[in-house]
């Protein structure tokens, strides 16, 4: 009986044993703050280094070591930090130590010697331009006197440029040896400043001064176009030649329809920057660009283009779907001006002061189903001007008198869903519907000419002409309003204007 009892009371004291020991192994420890505890010292003499400056990564505190070059940064929570040493004459060293709570983490760090004496980079001074400079082209070469330096030491330079009212640097060079550098695609008529940024080899930098520039005032420049660059349109302005060709929009998005204003002191375009395709309008600089509509310029095979400017430059008219809106310079009285036919939606306008007449295209589901329509300049008396025939019709613009339209029209009569087209020819026509004549006698074969505007003259026709495989590229082009004298002035271009 002893024994069983005793067998029994052993057996208690095992199954007890047992459940503290799985207690045991579920306990969590209690976090706390670790400490960083370290010592700096020579790599070649292994002395001890005092008055070194040591930060961590994440911050903790900030120290420096004592005589003997030990240091502690005391309740620092658990996790990996980075520690650095600086100190004049040291090349910068960091490592990596992990923390634990209620734990001492010991580091030993290792300094080098820097080269050069261990003195710190001088400044880049000497600009060129000087600061202040006005007048400057739009690429230009940024120049600077290199600091003084041991012969021992390697200088590099970091470059930074941003343009007035904007805070955000451009690294437009970085680690270069040379005392020069490219500033390429500036804006017309923007101050622009700029830093150079010296660097050792060590790792130490030393800013230099902030200095400026100005940029040449925008060149009498009457052309306009939308380029496309890296899958981003925006827009150009030019005198006709492309060294005298400048952008004026640098969005992400997508800018493009250029119309300059018939007071030509302000530029409409269209840009997606708000997701759906809305008119902006800038300065003929680029600068204050601001938008001025809300409903958006879209509808059938519409993503932004159509829209022109009232004769006297007070308002313009879009398409929106079925409805044709028109609206203030400055965004106010919106009004719709016309509705479409049943079915179909608005795309393609013109606006003439000779007579005061509209010219819009209207399209189907299809964008093969396009047609052309005459009405007063209130939207009144809408006429069929040209009817829905095989290939598409689009692009309509008044000849300066008023008495003629050019359009295009795809003369192979091919009609797929996508709308290609393989032979979009350049016609005129009087506003009676007579007198049809083709422009494009002269175009290469296997290719397409869209987009027609007057000159300001009238006696030239600026156009777009592109390969009808679909795959560009897009180059504008001028002949004569016979057709004659075919030559192209621009590359990489589509959507022209001419004032």
């Amino acid at each position: 009986m002893l024994k069983a009892s005793f067998t029994l009371k052993l057996a208690c004291f095992f199954l007890l044993s047992i459940s503290l020991l799985s207690c045991n192994e579920d306990t969590v420890e209690p976090e706390g703050g670790g400490k960083i505890m370290g010592v700096v010292i020579d790599a070649e003499t292994e002395a001890p280094i005092q008055a070194v400056s040591i930060t961590t990564k994440p911050a903790t505190a900030a120290v420096i070591t004592d005589q003997e070059g030990n240091f502690a940064i005391p309740d620092v929570d658990a996790g990996e930090y980075n520690v650095t040493a600086q100190k004049l004459g040291y090349k910068v060293k960091s490592v990596t130590v992990a923390v634990k709570s209620f734990k001492n983490s010991m580091v030993t760090i290792v300094m080098e010697e820097a080269a050069g004496g261990g003195l710190a980079p001088g400044k880049a001074t000497e600009p060129s331009p000087a600061s202040g400079t006005t007048n400057q082209p739009v690429n230009l070469t940024l120049k600077w006197k290199a600091p003084k330096a041991n012969s021992n030491d390697t200088i590099t330079y970091d470059v930074y440029l941003y343009e007035s009212g904007n805070t955000d640097k451009k690294l437009i060079a970085e680690s270069v040896s040379d005392t020069s550098v490219v500033a390429q695609n500036l804006m017309y008529s923007t101050t622009y400043f700029w830093q150079v940024v010296v660097k050792d080899q060590s790792g130490r930098t030393a800013n230099s001064d902030v200095w400026s520039f100005t940029t040449l005032s925008i060149p009498n420049a009457r052309y306009l176009f939308a380029r496309s660059e890296n899958g981003d349109y925006n827009i150009f302005r030019s005198d006709g030649t492309e060294a005298n060709t400048f952008r004026l929009t640098s969005d992400v998005s997508r800018e493009w329809w250029p119309l300059l204003n018939p007071k030509r002191d302000i530029i409409a375009y269209s840009s997606n920057a708000a997701i759906e395709p809305q008119i902006y309008t800038m300065n003929l600089d680029g600068s204050d660009q601001k938008q001025i509509t809300t409903v958006p310029v879209a509808g059938y095979h519409n993503q932004g283009i159509g829209f022109v400017w009232a004769p006297d430059g007070g308002q313009l008219i879009y398409p929106h779907y079925q409805d044709l809106y028109r609206v203030e310079r400055d965004g106010s009285g919106l009004t719709v001006l016309a509705k479409a036919p049943a079915d179909r939606h608005f795309r393609m306008l013109d606006w003439t002061a000779s007579g005061n007449k509209i010219v819009a295209q209207t399209i189907g589901n299809d964008i093969n189903d396009s047609e052309l329509y005459l009405m007063d300049a209130d939207g009144a008396n809408m006429t069929l001007l040209v009817e829905n025939e095989p290939g598409r019709t689009e692009s309509p613009a008044f000849s300066i008198d008023g008495k003629s339209i050019l359009f295009t029209q795809d003369a192979s009569g091919f009609e797929i869903t996508e709308g290609r087209q393989l032979d979009a020819r350049i016609y005129r026509i009087n506003i009676d519907g007579s007198g049809k004549v083709d422009l494009s006698k002269n175009k290469p074969a296997g290719t397409n000419d869209l987009y027609p505007r007057y000159s300001p003259t009238g006696d030239k026709v600026i156009f777009v002409n592109t390969p009808n495989d679909g795959l560009g590229p897009y180059d504008v082009y001028v002949m004569d309003a016979d057709g004659k004298n075919r030559t192209k002035l621009f590359s990489n271009a589509t959507m022209p204007d001419w004032k």
